[in-house]
C-alpha cells in the first residue's frame, strides 16, 4: 500500500495562469452562437466552476450548444494567456519542503496542458494532475479535490487547497480541506475570506514571498 504525504492542490486557472477573464470572455461568445447571452460580469463570478455547473446557475437551464462551442472559443484567445509570475517557483518549492504538489482543475485536459506550458515548472515538481475529465461533478461539488488526493497519495489531514475563486474555497470545505485564496482571478480577499479561506495572498508571488509562514508550509508539516 503507497503510504500517504503531505500536498497542496492547486487550482490553475486564475491562480497560476491569468485566464479567467479569457474564459469569461470565451463563455460569452460561446452563449450568443447558442442563441443565449448574459453579461459578463455574472459570467465571471462563474468561472472556476465547470461548464456542466456554470451555464445552469448563469441561465437557469443547461446549454448544450454553449458548452459545446465553449472550447473552439477559448482556443481563440489562448494565445492571449500568460502564467502568473513566480507560479513555476511557488510550484518549486512546495514540492521542495516536501509537499505533493497536484493539480486540481474543473478544466478539461487540453486545457490545462497548454497551461502547463505557460508556467514551466519541471515535471519532477508536480506529483500528480486531476482534470474535468476525471470526475462527474466539477468545483464546487468536491470531486476535483478528493480525486487530487487519491491521484497524488496526499493525506487529508496534512493537505491544503490554494485557489482563487469562491468555489475552490466552497469545493475545498466540501471535501473537508482547508483552502488559501489568492486575489488574482477577480475575486476580492474579504469575498474569499467570507467562503472560509484561512488565509488570503495578493497572488502566488505574494504567497511564495512568504511560503514560510504560510498555511502551506504549516499545515503540510503538522
Amino acid at each position: 500500500m503507497t503510504s500517504l504525504r503531505p500536498g497542496v492542490l492547486f487550482d490553475v486557472d486564475g491562480t497560476l495562469v491569468d485566464t479567467n477573464y479569457l474564459h469569461t470572455l470565451a463563455w460569452s461568445r460561446a452563449l450568443r452562437m447558442a442563441g443565449e447571452w448574459a453579461p459578463m460580469n455574472a459570467i465571471h463570478r462563474l468561472v472556476g466552476m465547470g461548464g456542466d455547473q456554470l451555464v445552469v446557475r448563469l441561465l437557469g437551464h443547461d446549454s448544450p450548444e454553449a458548452e459545446k462551442a465553449r472550447p473552439e472559443r477559448y482556443r481563440e484567445l489562448m494565445g492571449d494567456a500568460r502564467a502568473f509570475p513566480c507560479s513555476a517557483e511557488l510550484l518549486v518549492e512546495v514540492a521542495a519542503v516536501g509537499a505533493a504538489v497536484v493539480l486540481a482543475t474543473s478544466s478539461p485536459p487540453d486545457e490545462l496542458e497548454a497551461a502547463l506550458s505557460l508556467v514551466g515548472a519541471p515535471g519532477s515538481a508536480i506529483a500528480a494532475t486531476t482534470t474535468a475529465g476525471d470526475v462527474r461533478r466539477t468545483k464546487p461539488a468536491p470531486d476535483i479535490f478528493e480525486t487530487a488526493l487519491a491521484a497524488g497519495s496526499v493525506d487529508r489531514s496534512r493537505a491544503v487547497v490554494v485557489g482563487d475563486s469562491v468555489w475552490d474555497v466552497e469545493a475545498a470545505s466540501a471535501a473537508r480541506l482547508p483552502c488559501v485564496g489568492v486575489e488574482s482571478g477577480g475575486f476580492s480577499e474579504h469575498e474569499l475570506a467570507d467562503a472560509g479561506a484561512m488565509a488570503v495572498y495578493r497572488d502566488v508571488a505574494d504567497l511564495l514571498e512568504h511560503l514560510g509562514d504560510s498555511p502551506l508550509v504549516t499545515v503540510t508539516t503538522a
